[in-house]
């Protein structure tokens, strides 16, 4: 039988003693990616900074942010901080380019991924021996595996379904009777639609607990969720640069947003245009610093996530309000994270295509659609800009990893702006 350590949830920590464990695993952390990553000791050199500088949690303030162009620039092993052959996995996500943002992991890296989406888990109410219905993606992206390992290091019993086949889901969760569900939030939508197709009525399954991330979602689908399936629906929140999912996690008795756990990830929020640290309360770009991370230490890192921090309701660990937005232009489509970027650089080496493009997204029935408008440089017959748009979905969906709708237009039929250029139409 599985014994579960005391205070799974963290919250054993008071405040001062949460403090005096921050401020120490900071400057191990810093001082480890200064010693082991030239990148970042570059990088903290010309910022004139160094691992010694950390005096109080305030000083970190000193040092620069991290964002996803350093990791491009050092693509695909150069912000590691350990001998390759102390890397035992690696993922990747979305990059501003074709490059994906790689990860890596030592297996304690792993161990303490997985003991985080364990407590997780355990502050959604999952328990020993209950079954987790895992509906996100496997391999590169973090959520699949993420999930998997924490449901198995908590004395789940895992049903690694991963994405996508909406049938087999509904007859697996009909069959096996899983307690809890990680997917998106937006596939959970499809999964009832999928149940009802089936003649089941989504709130007869035996799923009681659902745990929703890899995209924003609001109060009002969490109420839809909630009243369609008959359960828990709480939020998780991570992202692959700084560990995977499991970075922050909604209580199931509260629902009042995220706690950060603080214990291996420090968090801060600036100014997105000046970089200003702001105090509590206020709103503005989140930023994470990892405490305990061996391969891949993350100083800094700029998530782009619009969030404000507020009081712990548990324990002595901060919570993050549900994000707001981003500060960048990142799109998140079923939970894969797409630049506008992207697209435009598969669009311009397509020599009947301009550069003038819109992209819109939907989400009609329950999933995220996206349809590409796009200029042609002549006049085209139908057959043609229906054989270039398809074949342009075509590579998307090889480069990109999303499925798209393709219409090309004709010359001049894309409005033009005075300004910066608006590519993006968000109508979800």
């Amino acid at each position: 039988m599985r014994t579960l350590p005391t205070c799974l949830d963290g919250t054993e920590l008071d405040g001062s003693a949460l403090k005096i464990l921050q401020l120490d695993r900071l400057r191990t952390s810093i001082a480890h990616a200064y010693a082991g990553n030239p990148a970042y000791r570059t990088k903290l050199d010309k910022a004139g900074v160094h691992p010694n500088d950390i005096a109080t949690l305030d000083d970190l303030a000193t040092f620069p942010f991290t964002t996803k162009a350093d990791l491009r620039d050092n693509y695909p092993f150069g912000f590691f901080a350990v001998p390759a052959e102390q890397i035992a996995r690696l993922h990747a996500s979305s990059g501003t380019t074709g490059k994906p943002c790689v990860a890596g992991y030592t297996r304690d890296d792993i161990s303490t991924w997985a003991q985080l989406v364990a407590r997780s888990i355990y502050v959604a109410g999952g328990r020993p021996g209950m079954k987790v219905h895992v509906a996100y993606g496997y391999g590169l992206f973090t959520g699949g595996l993420g999930a998997h390992y924490g449901a198995e290091e908590l004395g789940c019993t895992v049903i690694p379904m991963s994405g996508g086949q909406t049938e087999k889901q509904v007859q697996l969760i009909t069959d096996f009777a899983p307690e809890i569900i990680m997917v998106t939030p937006s596939y959970m939508l499809a999964l009832a639609d999928g149940l009802r197709a089936a003649g089941i009525d989504p709130a007869s399954t035996s799923l009681r607990i659902g745990i929703f991330g890899a995209e924003p979602w609001t109060e009002a689908m969490r109420s839809e969720i909630e009243a369609i399936f008959n359960i828990t629906a709480v939020d998780i929140y991570g992202l692959s640069e700084v560990i995977g999912p499991g970075v922050a996690q909604e209580y199931a008795d509260s629902q009042d947003g995220l706690t950060i756990w603080e214990d291996h990830f420090y968090p801060e929020i600036v100014n997105p245009e000046t970089g200003k640290v702001l105090t509590d309360g206020e709103e503005g770009e989140l930023v994470l610093t990892s405490l305990t991370k061996q391969a891949m230490p993350i100083i800094r890192y700029r998530t782009r996530d619009l969030t404000r921090l507020l009081p712990s309701t548990h324990g002595a660990m901060r919570r993050m309000a549900r994000i707001a937005g981003r500060s960048d232009d990142m799109m998140i489509v079923r939970g894969v994270n797409v630049f506008p970027s992207q697209i435009e650089e598969q669009i311009l080496k397509c020599v009947a295509l301009t550069g003038h493009y819109e992209i819109e997204l939907t989400r009609p029935n329950r999933l995220d659609e996206v349809l590409i408008k796009v200029e042609s440089r002549g006049y085209l017959s139908r057959g043609e800009g229906e054989a270039i748009g398809a074949e342009l979905a075509n590579i998307l969906k090889t480069t990109v990893g999303i499925t798209t709708a393709v219409e090309v237009v004709g010359p001049e039929t894309i409005a033009r702006s005075t300004g910066k250029a608006v590519h993006v139409f968000d109508r979800r």
